[in-house]
């Protein structure tokens, strides 16, 4: 498997940890009566939770750029240090992109975020 390929299987589990995380912050600052309940009535949310939700907004609107990259390297063969390397930043900036967000700390979030943009021009650098 390509280091592209595995860390879209890291990515996948990231996905699905960020969920599990966001629901269980936006649950717990709901109330656990309206998260067991049928969650008719909008209740507001704590602040931290309407981070981690904005923060897994903005996963799922740079994850199909990577699965894209990630497959069209594998396929191609054109995979190289590169682009494995850029995978490495886009994942490992994802990860810390969740609790810069949450904790509120200026420009910290802005930083993951742009480390994570360049980890997806450094896959994107061998398809040219």
């Amino acid at each position: 498997m390509t280091p592209e390929l595995q860390y879209l299987v890291y990515a996948v589990i990231l996905l699905v940890v960020h969920v599990l995380v966001q629901a269980t912050f936006s649950d717990l600052s709901k109330g656990i009566g309206w998260a067991l309940g049928p969650q008719d009535e909008n209740r507001d949310q704590s602040v931290v939770a309407g981070r981690i939700q904005r923060a897994l907004r903005n996963y799922l609107e740079t994850l199909p750029a990577f699965i894209a990259l990630a497959l069209v390297l594998a396929v191609t063969e054109l995979g190289n240090a590169t682009s494995a390397l850029g995978a490495a930043v886009w994942f490992w900036a994802r990860v810390a992109y969740v609790p810069a967000y949450a904790s509120g700390i200026p420009l910290v979030r802005s930083v993951a975020f742009f480390a994570s943009l360049a980890g997806l021009v450094m896959m994107i650098l061998p398809l040219l």
